[in-house]
């Protein structure tokens, strides 16, 4: 079933679009619970401990403030317009045809990309395990099995991602509440003495190395909390859109406040921040292992596993709604909007997953030089995205308030001091990844990502232009 076509920067509601509301309102809170537990939470919070000691906690704070800023500002543009181009759309209609299709196609790249970094991370898990099976053929199993997890139904992708969230929000719960009662020294059949909160302030003090390491560990966890706005695209094919949306956005702050923060918290709190184990088994294993839950190593894999798995199947769905929107508005071949009996983008899922497989191809013929570009060059794209994201908002707001102004059930707080606040913000933190002149470091990245978006936006003028030209000449 073909889509029809769209004027530039319009939403489409499921039954527009041909999509299908088969996301029942259970899976639309489970992805917006789980979606902000990326798989870096677990695997990268060890070396932001190492550089900023206890203050890493401020630094999660700081840009878990910047999520909920720019979760706030997006649900509010969601909830009035619910669509599977989300934030990309909404650039089309307040920003330009050029600011949609640029940063609608700089947000699939980074997700065909991560796709091929989740699958070599799982096959990695599954290879030493079943290590009779080589890693390339883990990661094609796994890339097989998700893609056609994604080409079943909207339902299965919800229904996969329902039990993949599930596990890692009742992994983290446990954790927090095993580690919070073995701080306390009243954890049942454990040994570990009662630390309370000393290991805080007693090794250097809250920040040894001193205020500017906060913002060294802003660098290395920003990137974590990327997947956080996936369930303001999901809810374009959900029962309710806006409810789900308005319910996602309002609970954003205690998502972040408890499963990054209150975790964090814990493994400071039980170790030394300077406890070799941190680095040498990862945060979590070693805070487990402190406290003497057996298998800890082990367990974890399990929940790093299902972490990449719920990353590899959301990844696989966000990269081929965005591309089917961008068909929509003839910003994409044709073929990516339509959808077949089943409501299923299919060649936008089998165009993304085609680019997720040359990169997988990529990182086992050339991990150090093709693939590292494309790593480096896809990792200042989530910044990008929420400068978008608050540079529509300021526009959206007067044009919601002009069309529907009862479509506006969720409001930016201080509007618009804090959208340009947030802006700042991340201008400053886009500012301070140049100063990281470390190999695979924050300067390259931004450099890289930028001469990507230049190239992407340069195409978009020139379609533009082109397009002006042919209206002419037809006239």
């Amino acid at each position: 079933m073909a889509a029809p076509p769209a004027p530039p920067g319009t939403g489409h509601s499921p039954e527009q679009s041909g999509l299908q509301s088969g996301l029942k309102n259970r899976h639309l809170s489970m992805i917006a619970v789980g979606g902000v537990i990326g798989a870096g939470l677990f695997v990268g919070s060890a070396s932001g401990i190492k550089a900023a000691g206890p203050g890493i906690l401020l630094s999660y704070a700081l840009v878990g403030a910047l999520v909920v800023f720019v979760m706030r500002m997006l649900g509010e543009m969601a909830a009035a317009n619910p669509t599977s181009g989300s934030f990309s759309a909404y650039a089309d209609r307040a920003l330009g045809r050029w600011a949609g299709f640029s940063i609608g196609w700089l947000y699939w790249f980074f997700w065909v990309v991560v796709l091929a970094v989740e699958a070599t991370a799982g096959a990695g898990i599954l290879t030493s395990w079943v290590p009779a099976v080589p890693q390339w053929a883990w990661a094609l199993i796994v890339m097989v099995v998700l893609t056609a997890t994604n080409l079943a139904s909207v339902s299965s992708f919800g229904e996969f991602e329902f039990w993949f969230a599930g596990i890692k929000v009742v992994a983290i719960a446990a954790f927090i509440v095993l580690g919070g009662l073995a701080i306390f020294g009243v954890l049942p059949g454990s040994h570990h003495a009662a630390t309370g909160f000393g290991n805080l302030t007693s090794h250097g003090g809250f920040l040894p190395h001193g205020p500017s390491a906060i913002l060294t560990g802003v660098l290395m966890v920003v990137f974590s909390f990327m997947g956080s706005e996936i369930v303001t695209l999901a809810a374009g094919e959900s029962e309710d859109p806006e409810r789900a949306v308005t319910k996602a956005t309002k609970s954003v702050i205690w998502r972040v406040g408890i499963f990054y923060l209150g975790s964090i918290l814990v493994v400071v709190s039980l170790l030394p921040w300077n406890d070799p184990s941190i680095v040498k088994k990862g945060s979590y294993v070693a805070a487990l292992d402190t406290i003497g839950i057996p298998h800890a190593g082990q367990i974890m894999n399990v929940i790093v596993l299902t972490a990449v798995l719920s990353c590899l199947n959301s990844g696989l769905y966000t990269a081929s709604r965005m591309a089917f929107s961008l068909g929509q508005r003839g910003d994409a071949p044709a073929a990516f909007a339509r959808t077949n009996s089943r409501g299923v983008p299919q060649a936008a899922i089998l165009a993304s997953v085609l680019f997720g497989f040359i990169a997988v191809g990529f990182n086992y013929l050339w991990p150090t030089t093709v693939f590292q570009f494309l790593l480096n060059s896809s990792g200042a794209v989530a910044l990008f995205v929420w400068l978008v994201i608050c540079f529509s908002q300021l526009r959206m707001r007067g044009i919601i308030l002009r069309e529907n102004p009862d479509k506006l059930v969720v409001r930016m707080w201080l509007f618009p001091y804090l959208t340009w606040a947030t802006i700042a913000m991340i201008s400053f933190v886009l500012a301070y990844m140049l100063t990281d002149d470390s190999p695979g470091g924050g300067r390259i990245q931004v450099l890289l990502s930028l001469l990507v978006a230049v190239v992407v936006v340069g195409i978009s003028l020139v379609r533009d232009v082109l397009a002006r030209s042919r209206g002419a000449l037809t006239r």
